[in-house]
């Protein structure tokens, strides 16, 4: 029931994002892809794997959306992340852990799908120290190179 109410929280706050455009380019890294949701899901997949990340796991949301009155049946939560760097991570620095691992949402919409990623590079109250600050701008170099 916990892991239900947090994919349904993350899955508000990104359509909260995207109905405030303004709001959303300032705080959320976006790419959208001609490609239909499949194939977009296929190539989104492989570049975690080519940027040196594991991919966790594939959340599927749409039967919480469904449930809400939304009709959709392609949107998926993508959780990745480097294992060792996870573990050291949430050990040292726990306050991160509700960020970890990484994630991005996918999900159709029209005729193009989108992806979507948190940037945490501007949470400066989660950056503490210089070395959280370093590590901030290579996951969003990462994710855009993921997303390009």
């Amino acid at each position: 029931m916990g892991e239900a109410r947090y994919l349904l929280a993350v899955v508000g706050v990104v359509i909260a994002l995207l109905s405030a455009s303004a709001v959303a380019d300032e705080y959320l890294l976006m790419a959208r892809s001609k490609q239909g949701f499949p194939e977009t899901m296929l190539v989104l997949q492989s570049s975690i794997k080519e940027h040196g990340y594991t991919l966790s796991r594939v959340q599927r949301v749409d039967i919480g959306l469904t449930a809400s009155g939304f009709q959709t049946d392609k949107y998926r939560i993508v959780f990745f992340g480097k294992l060792d760097e996870v573990r050291d991570l949430k050990q040292r620095y726990p306050q991160l852990i509700p960020y970890l691992p990484l994630h991005m949402t996918i999900f159709a919409e029209g005729e193009d799908t989108l992806v979507v990623a948190e940037d945490l590079t501007l949470l400066p109250e989660l950056a503490s120290t210089p070395e959280l600050s370093m590590l901030f701008q290579r996951w969003k170099n990462d994710v855009l190179s993921i997303m390009d």
